[in-house]
């Protein structure tokens, strides 16, 4: 049963459409019959043609019809065929250095490509591909292989335009790539909206909603710290992490095995250890967190330290509340933070 006061929490959340609540809700409109997302681009209705729901079962169950513009049935800004396609090309050729004839090859528009790349990744398919290239350079020069080796495998003729296309990716020259690391980038879709998430071969770095605010500023630290260039691709953590995300938000996972990375202060990772024994579908008070791990005064800092993690849902910084139950804030967006609390308490409550 939707309230009166979050049926107005939802309309106004349509009408600035809230990438926060994506996920959260979903809108009937009575006078047109279709259901929407909260952030579709349509024309916003009044409020008493809108009757809302959780999910889109239940708005398919009250006869209205997917709205073909905000796709309600799909997750958010999924990829496309055409993005998966290409994607799905440069892993299969990852040294090929692309031509316009390479597309007529694959019936595909360059200019629909490079915009839809554009859109999803921040870069057009050439720099993605490019990118995926030097990131295959960089591993073999750090496996002991000579440069001109690497230079030739990626399909670079000239030495120089090597160095000079190596360093503009990497923020270095290939020959002092060895003492640097490289850390590998994933877009990934989830019911309440995309997330990124970043890993090296071994361990995740990185979880977080695209929308989450100085997620750019957060990535750029990461750089910093680990003095790594930071290239689109796959690794075992990131194939990982999207299976048990997928398991979570259906309901059916409730402890993350994934291997992480954690880069922070010691008092930090304190913290963020404590954040991970708060039990599947329970909260804590930030000053309980703080008495836990011996430092009762120091509420604020726990609080800073939950506010600096950068793995969301693994170190679940959304089951700290404040002392008064009210939920204190989230870096997701305190929409999702409290439907994250329903959805591990429904969970809770069939494991028990």
């Amino acid at each position: 049963m939707i309230t009166d006061l979050k049926k107005k929490e939802f309309y106004q959340a349509l009408l600035e459409r809230n990438t926060e609540y994506e996920g959260s809700f979903f809108v009937g409109v009575k006078s047109t019959g279709v259901f929407c997302r909260p952030t579709c681009p349509a024309r916003k209705p009044k409020f008493e043609n809108c009757e809302f729901f959780f999910t889109p079962q239940e708005a398919l169950l009250a006869s209205f019809r997917p709205c073909k513009r905000c796709s309600p049935l799909s997750h958010p800004n999924q990829v496309s065929e055409l993005v998966q396609k290409l994607v799905q090309a440069v892993e299969e050729n990852p040294e090929k250095e692309w031509r316009e004839k390479d597309f007529r090859e694959l019936s595909v528009d360059e200019s629909t490509a490079r915009r839809q790349f554009k859109k999803r990744f921040g870069m057009t398919f050439v720099q993605y591909a490019r990118a995926r290239r030097m990131g295959l350079a960089m591993k073999e020069i750090r496996s002991g292989k000579a440069v001109i080796d690497a230079q030739l495998h990626t399909g670079y003729k000239s030495g120089s335009g090597f160095r000079d296309a190596f360093s503009r990716i990497m923020g270095d020259t290939p020959t002092s790539v060895q003492e640097n690391s490289i850390l590998t980038v994933s877009w990934l879709d989830t019911r309440m909206g995309p997330m990124i998430t970043i890993a090296d071969e071994t361990e995740l770095y990185l979880l977080e909603f695209v929308d989450r605010r100085g997620l750019e500023r957060e990535v750029e630290i990461l750089r910093n710290k680990t003095k790594a260039a930071i290239i689109p691709g796959k690794t075992e953590p990131i194939q990982s992490i999207e299976r048990e995300v997928d398991l979570y938000f259906k309901g059916e996972l409730t402890e993350f095995k994934t291997p992480i990375k954690w880069l922070g202060t010691p008092f930090q990772k304190r913290v963020w250890a404590k954040l991970r024994e708060i039990p599947f579908g329970e909260t804590r008070p930030y000053s309980e967190i703080a008495c836990e791990i011996g430092k009762p005064t120091s509420t604020r800092a726990v609080a800073g330290a939950n506010g600096a993690n950068q793995i969301a849902l693994v170190v679940p910084c959304h089951r700290v509340i404040r002392s008064d139950g009210t939920l204190g804030g989230y870096g997701g967006g305190i929409a999702r933070k409290k439907w994250l609390i329903d959805l591990e308490g429904k969970g809770s409550s069939l494991i028990k």
